[in-house]
């Protein structure tokens, strides 16, 4: 299936709200992208002081082309293509308000989190927007360009790696000073993608001794390219790599094995930053109470996917708890607390996105490319997305019928 839409007038208008989570401090497009949405023949709309938290005041933006309007409700009424860092359930809180401010026919490019809450977008595809989730970018070379979960992660796990350092009663190099040796922190890393990988380097340039812990054999190059020590279980991990590189969900039996022979590598740690999130499911325990419990006090744990309902087994989302002389932290939304850049890869990510969609001014939403079809959530009333219409108990849509020869 492949077709062109064309723009309602001359010059489609791109608009960038601000973010209505209030906890929010990145901006979907930052002002040095304007002029590239101009060449492909856009106008940029933006709120007032939507970039104001990421350090992007209106003035830059207006000095880069675009218009800046203070009304929210006119901004998305008079929009052909909304820009936005979080909406729907990306934004489970205030999401369904901008819903209201949308209409039909629109576009929204945003994250959406919609393998997580899929409930959200039936209500998108009743109003009759064309929505597109970013998370859903395919995990292709062609898409690196355009893969938020990719970027945003790589700000999490360098930050991940300050708020531990700053949370420690130890430094992390070790230093001979007159008053004697001191001895490196040991840092463990649950999990080698993209965040897990940052938090390795990060802490190993802050002059740690460094452990890094997949189930997916294939990463312990990675993590010794960057100076970390792979650490190996005796465990069956042969299926534990899903399409697109991704850790696989494994059963019960394997997490348990995993956590008893996981007990002495964390013992041993002074550190412990866990990253391990599957796409759309609960964050697997890999930290239990008896592992923290087993922790020198002084020791901390930053668990990354606190919102997935978290790695360590006594994190709370949002929090830092001490437990029995341990500080467990579990951040939400890291990427937020370093904006300027973090809203810069994002940006770089949206207009690469957009470049595809968009040809000589006109929207071109063509679903025989394979990121278009992956990304695409709804369109002329309808949820387009299989793996979401899976987890709504939707039948699956008919497959588009062959044009004749």
């Amino acid at each position: 299936m492949s077709d062109s839409t064309p723009a309602s007038a001359p010059g489609l208008i791109v608009a960038i709200p601000c973010e209505a989570d209030l906890q929010e401090n990145r901006v979907a497009i930052v002002p040095s992208m304007i002029a590239a949405l101009k060449k492909i023949g856009l106008t940029v709309r933006v709120q007032s002081g939507a970039g104001i938290k990421a350090g992007f005041p209106d003035r830059q933006y207006i000095d880069k082309g675009a218009e800046v309007v203070a009304d929210r409700a006119e901004l998305l009424r008079h929009a052909d293509i909304v820009l936005q860092v979080k909406a729907l359930g990306a934004n489970i809180d205030c999401g369904a308000d901008d819903l209201n401010l949308l209409q039909d026919g629109q576009v929204l490019i945003s994250s959406c989190d919609p393998l997580t809450f899929p409930d959200s977008i039936p209500a998108v595809a009743e109003k009759g927007l064309t929505a597109f989730s970013l998370e859903l970018v395919p995990r292709i070379t062609r898409a690196q360009s355009m893969d938020i979960l990719s970027s945003m992660a790589t700000v999490a796990g360098y930050r991940a790696v300050l708020l531990a350092a700053t949370a420690a009663p130890r430094m992390f190099p070790m230093m001979m000073t007159a008053a004697g040796t001191l001895k490196p922190a040991r840092v463990l890393v649950i999990g080698a993608g993209v965040a897990g990988l940052q938090a390795i380097a990060t802490s190993k340039r802050l002059g740690a001794v460094v452990y890094g812990y997949d189930i997916r054999p294939a990463v312990r190059e990675q993590v010794e390219s960057l100076g970390g020590k792979f650490v190996e279980l005796d465990l069956e991990t042969n299926q534990s790599e899903a399409k697109g590189g991704y850790a696989k969900e494994m059963d019960e039996d394997f997490y348990r094995r995993q956590r008893v022979a996981m007990k002495k590598v964390i013992a041993d740690c002074d550190i412990v930053i866990t990253t391990a999130a599957i796409p759309g499911k609960k964050a697997p325990v890999l930290v239990t109470q008896e592992m923290v419990e087993a922790m020198a006090p002084g020791s901390v744990v930053v668990d990354l996917a606190a919102e997935r309902g978290g790695n360590c087994e006594v994190t709370k989302a949002g929090e830092t708890i001490d437990y029995n002389g341990v500080q467990v932290l579990g951040p939400c939304n890291l990427a937020s607390d370093i904006p300027v850049h973090a809203s810069e890869m994002f940006s770089k990510n949206i207009l690469t996105f957009l470049q595809l969609l968009v040809k000589d001014g006109q929207l071109n939403i063509d679903t025989n490319d394979e990121i278009v079809r992956d990304t695409l959530l709804t369109r002329g009333r309808e949820i387009m997305n299989p793996r979401v219409r899976e987890l709504l108990n939707m039948a699956p849509l008919p497959e588009p019928v062959a044009a004749a020869t």
